[in-house]
């Protein structure tokens, strides 16, 4: 046994051997503590969020800092949330725009979506019933893949009159209690009548706009990345 000893690390009462078993020793932690970091970090992935929507989801005329999906990201991370949110918006686009790029716009690896579509819907006066079938195959798609929802819900100008309101503004609340989706009423509430908030088209929000809206809306999306943890 002694022989075996010499052979591999020298004579065992002298220091050398000491050194030697010291040595492995310190590797095997080494690569421990390495596979040990390695797992936490995966185990630490932030949660994706994509904020799926039209001009108000991606910023019109601001600089891409002060697009919702960024604010909002900044927001989270202040509170300690481990998150990403993604842009996926696109301006003018429509229920049936979205839909039609749902497939790429949508990673794999979401986790939950803040589906803010419908305001081109009503700026054009589209049919309520386009606009509510439109949202429902999103949403199919949304539930097929097990991904968490918070819907932004949208108003109707008045100038289409009261039957074309009556119809189009409960189409957000309905959804969600359907697909048993969060909601939140209003995407613009607190914004849409202040100018100081908006852009001079009075109808998009300003930088304080959008912040204004991520302060509003935080608690829901809050309870989304709740949802989205608890699987």
């Amino acid at each position: 046994m002694k022989s075996r000893f010499r052979t591999h690390f020298g004579e065992m009462s002298g220091v050398a051997p000491i050194r030697a078993w010291l040595a492995i020793i310190s590797i095997g932690l080494t690569v421990f503590m390495a596979l040990d970091v390695g797992l936490a970090r995966a185990g630490d992935k932030p949660l994706k969020i994509v904020a799926f929507g039209d001009s108000l989801t991606a910023g019109y005329m601001l600089e891409p800092s002060a697009a919702l999906p960024i604010q909002l990201e900044a927001a989270l991370k202040k509170r300690g949330y481990s998150v990403v949110v993604e842009n996926a918006g696109v301006s003018g686009d429509t229920t049936a725009a979205g839909l039609a790029r749902f497939d790429w716009a949508i990673p794999t690896d979401t986790d939950a979506v803040i589906l803010e579509l419908g305001a081109n819907d009503a700026l054009r006066g589209i049919d309520p019933e386009l606009t509510r079938k439109n949202l429902e195959r999103i949403l199919e798609k949304l539930r097929e893949r097990d991904i968490k929802v918070l819907i932004a819900g949208m108003i109707a100008p008045k100038n289409w009159g009261e039957a074309y309101s009556n119809a189009f503004d409960p189409i957000f609340s309905e959804l969600a209690k359907t697909y048993g989706a969060l909601y939140y009423p209003f995407i613009l509430e607190g914004v849409a009548t202040d100018a100081a908030l908006s852009l001079d088209d009075g109808m998009h929000p300003n930088r304080k706009g959008v912040a204004e809206i991520v302060r509003r809306m935080l608690p829901k999306v809050e309870e989304l990345i709740a949802e989205a943890k608890s699987g």
